[in-house]
């Protein structure tokens, strides 16, 4: 079955002022921050390489560290941890996303550098191995002992270099890791299915989207066999039956093996691996239901379904976690074209990707915690390097590919971020520019269109500048989000039309366009999200957002849960020209503020609170 949409190239999808152009930049900075010298550092020392750069690494090794970071990277990336080396092709991804939608030519200059280095150390190596890590880590892993998820690490490696190739022309990459893939076939061979197995028991990251990725790309026959070799049927089986074999595994070791299956199928075609992945998504998510912010886990753990109040801590919600899901809703959005893969983005991109990066440094926040007085602990730039670090740095470059999704008859405006999209339909160039006049966190970037709102308003308007070279006859589609609270309002130049819903659930307009202005205003409410299993608990969110109360401790809340506006109301709603999204408690014992999670910082705060008649 053909997918209803490809993926986007980046390079037609230019971000404009928002608060997600704002954390993309926040990033790409700490991207361009990172030395070519200290991102190589373990490839290096693993192939023996020594230079004038290195030598001074090496000698911090032997008599410590300077203090500041610069000298070297630490934390997960130190040459004494057995996952040293992942995060560089975190960065290598992240860095060819970027270059895909900037070309900035000295993060080119940078990331080939990398390139460079790690062909460099291949041929130092002399039998195709690419890796920051020793090949012995596998042998243990083949002998059953304990070793730190080495091919987590060479996929890591290997994602990177397909990426540098396939989103930013770069050829060595391609080369580096078609030599590398010949030392797994020559290793896999050794071993029967049952030994391939229990070693891919042991986190795998997407070794098999790779595999995939690869067959695309060349059509070799060896990626094939790699993709068989890899294939898991201790979790793939018992998916097929209907078994839930979620419930306290650890989730981001499996998320990227469906990842795995969901490429499979598009480079295939066989129906199997779709069913795979359809099976994984109705058991993470439709049979098991998720946290307000649409996230999942606990200690990384799944949690059983509908079963998440004893599973509140400091450990929730996984960054990697909510990357990883974002990307199979995104393959199953492609495949569908249905909106419910959409509003999964949506509610995890504000309260889960937006929320565990630091608005002021970039940084992430590994975890989310959801227990009362929580604090969200960031990592450092030169220090940490957990695996949440390697996602984060790639979650914030492609912001852009969930917007807009296309056909050769469609134009599908999925978010509703602000952007300029430039695409083919009908063979004739298409420009769309969206414009945000009031959405998520109150920033209002043209407050005279606001149409005289004497307060906060109470909805999401967006407008579509559409200019084609040619009068062209196309399909727009705009999502019509479930947090929507009453009948949406359409204007095409000015002049309301019905809105008809189809069956995806995107208002669906389809005409001959010209230069038009489209106008779409979505009423939305504050509400309350109850725990499936405590129904006394609840979050408050508006719209899509979840609020976070300032607190440092669980609270009580008097009032009526199924009428949040008799809890919270407006606080210091305006400032010059913007909107701001407070809100503070009334009719409490002690008063509380109430902001937008992914605004946090350094605050204390509380997301669930238990409410009581008053």
């Amino acid at each position: 079955m053909k997918p209803h949409y490809s993926p986007i190239d980046l390079a037609n999808v230019q971000l404009l002022p928002s608060l997600f152009k704002e954390r993309f930049e926040l990033n790409r900075s700490y991207v361009m921050s990172l030395t070519t010298e200290n991102l190589l550092q373990n490839f290096y020392m693993e192939a023996g390489i020594r230079d004038s750069n290195f030598d001074g690494m090496f000698r911090v090794t032997m008599y410590g560290n300077s203090g500041d970071g610069s000298d070297r990277h630490w934390g997960w990336e130190s040459p004494t941890s057995e996952i040293r080396g992942h995060f560089v092709g975190h960065w290598l991804s992240a860095a060819a996303r970027i270059l895909q939608a900037t070309g900035n030519p000295q993060l080119r200059l940078k990331a080939d550098a990398v390139v460079d280095g790690i062909k460099r150390c291949q041929a130092k190596n002399g039998n195709g191995w690419a890796a920051s890590i020793p090949e012995k880590y596998f042998h243990w892993l083949a002998l059953g002992k304990p070793t730190w998820a080495p091919q987590y690490v060479t996929h890591k490696t290997m994602m990177g270099l397909f990426d540098m190739y396939r989103f930013a022309g770069n050829k060595d990459a391609i080369a580096i890791v078609d030599l590398f893939s010949d030392w797994f076939v020559k290793w896999t061979a050794d071993y029967s299915r049952d030994e391939m197995n229990a070693m891919l028991d042991v986190e795998t990251g997407a070794m098999l989207e790779l595999w995939s990725d690869l067959y695309g790309a060349t059509k070799q026959p060896k990626y094939l066999t790699l993709m068989e070799r890899y294939t898991r049927p201790r979790l793939f089986e018992p998916l097929l039956a209907g078994k839930d074999v979620l419930t306290n595994m650890h989730a981001n070791t499996t998320i990227p093996e469906i990842h795995g299956a969901a490429r499979a199928y598009e480079v295939t075609g066989e129906p199997k691996w779709r069913q795979i992945v359809e099976a994984y998504w109705k058991s993470a998510v439709t049979d098991r239901g998720s946290f307000c912010t649409g996230g999942q886990t606990s200690g990384e753990m799944w949690t059983p379904p509908f079963e998440l109040s004893a599973r509140l801590g400091h450990h929730t919600q996984e960054h990697c976690t909510v990357y990883n899901m974002i990307r199979l809703a995104d393959y199953l959005f492609r495949w569908t074209g249905e909106v419910e893969y959409a509003d999964y983005i949506e509610k995890n991109l504000y309260n889960g990707i937006m929320a565990q990066q630091n608005g002021k440094t970039g940084l992430v926040a590994y975890y989310l915690p959801l227990e009362g007085g929580a604090k969200k602990i960031w990592g450092s730039p030169t220090y940490d390097f957990w695996c949440c670090h390697g996602t984060l740095v790639q979650a914030h470059t492609i912001h852009g590919a969930y917007i807009y999704y296309t056909n050769e008859s469609e134009v599908t405006v999925s978010q509703y971020i602000p952007s300029v999209l430039k695409t083919i339909q009908q063979g004739m160039p298409v420009t769309i520019q969206q414009n945000t006049i009031y959405t998520a966190g109150g920033v209002t970037y043209n407050p005279a269109d606001l149409g005289g709102d004497t307060h906060r308003p109470d909805h999401w308007q967006m407008t579509f500048d559409i200019d084609c070279e040619q009068p062209t006859t196309f399909m727009l589609k705009l999502r019509l989000p479930e947090w929507m609270s009453g009948q949406p309002t359409l204007l095409i130049n000015g002049e309301q039309v019905a809105v008809d819903k189809d069956k995806d659930g995107f208002a669906a307009i389809t005409r001959t366009w010209s230069k038009d202005k489209v106008s779409l205003t979505l009423p939305k409410r504050l509400h309350t999200e109850a725990l499936p299993d405590a129904p006394d608990t609840c979050a408050f969110v508006d719209g899509p957002i979840v609020l976070a109360g300032l607190c440092d401790e669980d609270r009580t809340l008097l009032g009526d849960k199924d009428h949040a506006p008799s809890i919270l109301v407006a606080h210091n709603e305006r400032q010059w020209g913007h909107w701001l999204p407070e809100y503070r408690t009334r009719g409490q014992a002690r008063g509380l503020r109430f902001k937008p999670l992914f605004d946090v910082v350094d605050e204390a705060y509380t997301v669930y609170f238990q409410i009581k008649p008053e």
